[in-house]
């Protein structure tokens, strides 16, 4: 006979156990959201920003390993088109390695302020060159050396290695252009599903969902929450 499973009881009735809040401050119309969930998206990012969100363009985003593993990180979101949404990494990382074997994605994008959220589901594809490129040469200069400098989700042995690794490329490109690093560059997820989520009260929260149709069009839904 197998070992019964643990069971922590006092996480049943614990110190966490009572924090909520009770959503009270915006309710959606579904005559007011847009055909199209990157416009719908948009319009919910403007609001974000305007709200002053510490972090309007953060998503977590869930990426699949070869045993059948989720793993999450925040990344900032960098573009928003009729094709997807994009962010910028490094391929040789652990989420750059998951995709290039199984490129189904997820990301959530949560706005507490508004007691929003918004979830995309879909599949990863790299960016053009050119794309990457642009963007590369758009960030600040210490950060486009720290793309070099990183090998990222490599173990390392301390913080120290770190340091001389910038102070490395520092140097070899001193006084010159840091160009973008081959190992780095951008992912565009393009979705098939777009859940929009409204807090309510008394978790009567409203979930539209965007399901993209063989022909192209996305057919709008509500759901229980």
């Amino acid at each position: 006979m197998g070992a019964r499973p643990f069971l922590n009881t006092s996480v049943l009735r614990s110190k966490y156990s009572d924090i909520r809040n009770n959503y009270e401050r915006n309710r959606l119309n579904r005559d007011d959201l847009d055909a199209a969930p990157f416009r719908q998206f948009q319009n919910w990012l403007e609001d974000a920003i305007a709200e002053e969100h510490a972090e309007p363009t953060s998503m977590s985003l869930a990426t699949v390993d070869s045993t059948g593993q989720p793993t999450q990180r925040i990344v900032l979101l960098k573009d928003v088109s009729e094709e997807g949404i994009s962010f910028f990494t490094n391929y040789n990382s652990s989420k750059g390695s998951q995709l290039a074997n199984n490129p189904k994605v997820s990301a959530n994008f949560f706005w507490p302020v508004l007691e929003r959220q918004v979830r995309w589901e879909g599949r990863a594809v790299k960016l053009p060159s050119v794309a990457s490129d642009n963007y590369f040469a758009s960030r600040p200069r210490e950060s486009r050396i720290g793309a070099w400098a990183s090998p990222q989700s490599e173990k390392i042995s301390d913080d120290g290695f770190l340091e001389q690794r910038f102070q490395e490329f520092e140097q070899k490109f001193l006084g010159g252009e840091v160009p973008r690093p081959p190992h780095w560059g951008g992912y565009l997820i393009i979705p098939h599903y777009v859940e929009f989520w409204q807090g309510r009260p008394n978790r009567m929260h409203q979930r539209f969902i965007y399901n993209l149709q063989s022909d192209g069009s996305w057919e709008l839904t509500q759901m229980a929450p």
